[in-house]
This record gives structure tokens, C-alpha cells and sequence, in this order.
């Protein structure tokens, strides 16, 4: 009896979050609404640190540092025991931890959306992907290994929070108020990671008054983003409710553990299969792949076309990073604000010409000008926030009902799976030419076959198709 009256509160509690989620009026929501999209929005602010401070300014250099320490006479490290260029050890990690996250990603998706689990796997693996931030603390000496291990875990930890977050946000607001939403979301992670950077970095060019050593500096940094991932993630789970399963209530907590699993994977490989239902939102999901790939070799790319056709110091590119930080919230509230009034695709396609204009400035753009490096900083970061951010929204009325982590989790591998093609188109044109200036603008076919793609795609019906409302504004 007592079994049965759990499982009923379940349901009733279930239903009411449901409710709660769906019945949006005009443009005010409910005051209870508004804190669940706070507790939303504070995800973003709390792994946006270890993507500012770990992945795109301090881990690189250091960890290189450190593998080149404990490299042979030749250069090598032996991870494994295959040689490695000890310069090449960071990337080739960074690579695998993408791939791996890739299978995570879709199996934590199909558990979270077959269990209703959302909220307490984004908590497990934010915070084991937390602690192994703070666990760089460790990484002196020649340990590059355990470098290697944590950037891994963490990495991957990273990418599986990100996706089921955002499988949240199509119970989070009424579908016409979902791109302000969306973009609300990704302005609080630009201004998270964007502080705790500016802290960071006041911390490691202070670190000599402080008495501290350059690398105790940057082991500090890094521990602080892990730190301040944890603390924040406190809130969203807090505030974020539970999700609805897709298996009958109960029924999941009562299967034997080999069983459930075996279940997952059924349902996993019976989502890959039924994609080919929704050919409009795979073709989305293919226009995204192409520009965002772009999108991302530019911003991975951008310091060493800084630092090596434009001759700008380290100083200069560090604050280039700011500044990208900093516009971005900005941008990516202005373009929120746009597809208000002419709908996301729109302004998503407007975006993607401002890309291929800010491109095309870098190419032209003179050497040993700070000034003008910083103002394409702020061209980057003027268009970075608003086309990620409407492109999350968008593609959340394209998932069907119960499926959102499923999908979120692919969207996420279009995001990160395959962000090799960029790096290998722009490392192309560099070996054949050997002009940094060609090899960036050789990334215009990215936003040039993602701007074909996108306008392709009938959205109205896409939506329809998967049996969602379609707002009246697209």
C-alpha cells in the first residue's frame, strides 16, 4: 500500500510540474516559472567557468608544459605506450574525450528521458565533472598524465550536463517566448565564465606580489573553476523540477539493473532509427553541423591567427578572449530581441552573414594593431551568443514530447562530435598555402553551406511534424 501511495504523489507531482511548465499566459509568467528559469539560466553561469578558464585559456599552454617536462630526448611522451609530440599531447586529448563524450551523451540521454532522471544526472555528472576540475590542483610537476585523465572526465562530465540541461528548455517557457529564453540562458554563461576569468587572470598576473610561483597560479585558476561549478550547479538543482519518464511510472525504479539498461539501449538505438521520421529536423540538425563547426574553429582558432599573422602578444590576446566574453552577453540578448520581431530562422541566417562579413574583415585586417584585433573580438563576439543561443531554441521545437534528452544529446554531438572539420579544413589551406589569412577565410564554406541548409528547412512544418505548436513568429 505504501509502495502504491508513492507511486500515485509521483504521478500527482509530475503532473503538476507538467502543468506548471506549459501554462504560460501573455508574456508575464508565473512567479514560480520565473524561478525555475533563474535556476536554468545559473547552469549556464556555472559551466561556463571550466569552458572560459580551463578549456579556452589556462589548460593548453599548462598542460603542454607539463607533458613537455616529462618528454623524452625526442620530444615524446608514451601514454599508453604510443609516442606522442609532447605538443600534441593536449589536442589529441581534447579529441578523445570528444569522442567518448559522444557515446555518454546519447546513453545518459536515453536513461534520463526513459527514467525521468533529467535533474539527477545533470547533478552527478556536473559535480564528478566539478571535482575533477578542483583535482587539477594536482597537476605539477611531470604528471601529464593526470592532466590527461581529469581533462577527460571533466570534458565529457561537461558536454552530458550541457545536453540534459537543455533538454529542459522546452518545458521552460510558452513556444513564442522560448528564443528569449534561450538567450537569457546563454548571456547569464557569458557573464558566469566571463567573471570568474577576469578574477583568474587578475590573480595570475598578480601572482608575484601574491608570493605565488606562475604555475602554483594557474593550478589555482584551474581548481577555481571547478569550485565555482560546483557551488553555482547548487541552485539549478534545486530549482529545476522533475522530469516526467517516458517508461510508466514505477516501472523503471522496479527493473532489475541488466534489464533497465538493456532498455536504455533499445530505446537509444530505437531513437536513431525513428529520427528518419523527422527528415526536416535532421536537415536542421545538418545546417547546424556545418555553421556551427565553422563557428567553433573560429573561436579555437582565433588566438594563433592572433599570434602568428598578426603578431600580437600574449597580453593582447588574453584580453581579446574578454572582450569576447563580455560582448557576447550583449549579442546575445540583442538577438534574442531581433527574433522577436522577425522570428529565429531569420535572425539566425542574419547571423551567419555576420559571420562571413567578421571573416572576411580578419582576412584583411593588418598586422600589429591590437585595436583592430579587438575589434574583431567584438564582431565575433557580437554575433557568438545570439546564433548559438537561437539555434538551441529552434531546435527545441523541433524534438518530439519525451524525447528532449535524446535529442539534445545529438544536437550536442553536431556541436562537439564533429568539430574536426573545421580545424582540418583551416589546417589545410595553412599547409598548402601557408598564409594564416587564407586558412581563415577558407571557413566561409562552413557558413556558406549551413546558410544553404538553414534555408531550406520549413520550420512551421518541421514543428508540426513532430507534433509540437508552432509559435506564430518563426
Amino acid at each position: 500500500m505504501a509502495h502504491r501511495i508513492g507511486v500515485l504523489r509521483d504521478v500527482l507531482i509530475e503532473r503538476g510540474v507538467r502543468l506548471l511548465l506549459t501554462s504560460v499566459r501573455g508574456t508575464a509568467a508565473p512567479a514560480d516559472l520565473r524561478r525555475v528559469q533563474r535556476g536554468w539560466y545559473l547552469n549556464d553561469w556555472a559551466n561556463a567557468a571550466f569552458s572560459a578558464t580551463v578549456l579556452t585559456v589556462f589548460l593548453g599552454p599548462y598542460l603542454t608544459d607539463v607533458a613537455t617536462r616529462a618528454a623524452d630526448a625526442h620530444g615524446d611522451v608514451h601514454p599508453l605506450g604510443i609516442p606522442v609530440r609532447a605538443g600534441s599531447f593536449f589536442p589529441y586529448t581534447v579529441s578523445a574525450s570528444v569522442l567518448l563524450s559522444v557515446v555518454v551523451m546519447l546513453l545518459a540521454g536515453a536513461t534520463a528521458d526513459r527514467t525521468g532522471r533529467h535533474r539527477t544526472l545533470l547533478g552527478a555528472f556536473a559535480y564528478v565533472g566539478a571535482a575533477a576540475t578542483v583535482g587539477m590542483f594536482f597537476l605539477d610537476g611531470d604528471r601529464y598524465l593526470l592532466g590527461g585523465a581529469l581533462l577527460v572526465v571533466a570534458n565529457i562530465c561537461y558536454a552530458v550536463s550541457a545536453a540534459l540541461a537543455n533538454s529542459f528548455l522546452p518545458g521552460l517557457a510558452a513556444p513564442a517566448e522560448r528564443d528569449a529564453v534561450s538567450s537569457k540562458g546563454w548571456a547569464f554563461g557569458y557573464a558566469g565564465g566571463g567573471l570568474l576569468l577576469v578574477l583568474n587572470l587578475a590573480l595570475f598576473l598578480g601572482h608575484g606580489a601574491l608570493g605565488l610561483s606562475s604555475g602554483t597560479a594557474v593550478r589555482l585558476c584551474l581548481a577555481s573553476a571547478g569550485l565555482w561549478w560546483a557551488g553555482f550547479t547548487v541552485f539549478p538543482m534545486r530549482r529545476l523540477p522533475r522530469r516526467p519518464a517516458t517508461a510508466p511510472v514505477g516501472q523503471a525504479d522496479e527493473q532489475p539493473l541488466d534489464e533497465h539498461a538493456g532498455g536504455t539501449l533499445r530505446e537509444l538505438a530505437g531513437t536513431l532509427r525513428g529520427m528518419r521520421r523527422f527528415p526536416l529536423t535532421l536537415l536542421f540538425l545538418a545546417a547546424f553541423l556545418c555553421y556551427n563547426d565553422g563557428i567553433q574553429t573560429v573561436i579555437s582558432q582565433a588566438s594563433l591567427f592572433g599570434s602568428e599573422e598578426l603578431h600580437l602578444g600574449q597580453t593582447t590576446l588574453i584580453a581579446g578572449v574578454l572582450l569576447v566574453q563580455i560582448v557576447a552577453i550583449g549579442g546575445a540578448l540583442l538577438l534574442g530581441r531581433i527574433a522577436r520581431r522577425y522570428g529565429a530562422k531569420r535572425t539566425i541566417l542574419g547571423s551567419l552573414v555576420a559571420w562571413v562579413v567578421t571573416l572576411a574583415f580578419g582576412y584583411v585586417m593588418p598586422a600589429n594593431q591590437p585595436v583592430w584585433f579587438y575589434t574583431l573580438a567584438a564582431a565575433i563576439g557580437l554575433v557568438l551568443g545570439g546564433s548559438q543561443a537561437l539555434s538551441r531554441s529552434l531546435f527545441s521545437h523541433l524534438i518530439p514530447a519525451g524525447r528532449e534528452a535524446e535529442y539534445f544529446s545529438l544536437y550536442k554531438i553536431s556541436d562537439r562530435g564533429t568539430s574536426w572539420m573545421g580545424p582540418l579544413v583551416f589546417g589545410l589551406a595553412f599547409q598548402i598555402t601557408g598564409s594564416y589569412r587564407v586558412a581563415i577565410i577558407s571557413l566561409l564554406i562552413f557558413f556558406a553551406i549551413g546558410f544553404a541548409l538553414l534555408v531550406r528547412v520549413p520550420v512551421r512544418r518541421a514543428i508540426e511534424a513532430v507534433g509540437n505548436q508552432a509559435p506564430d513568429l518563426l
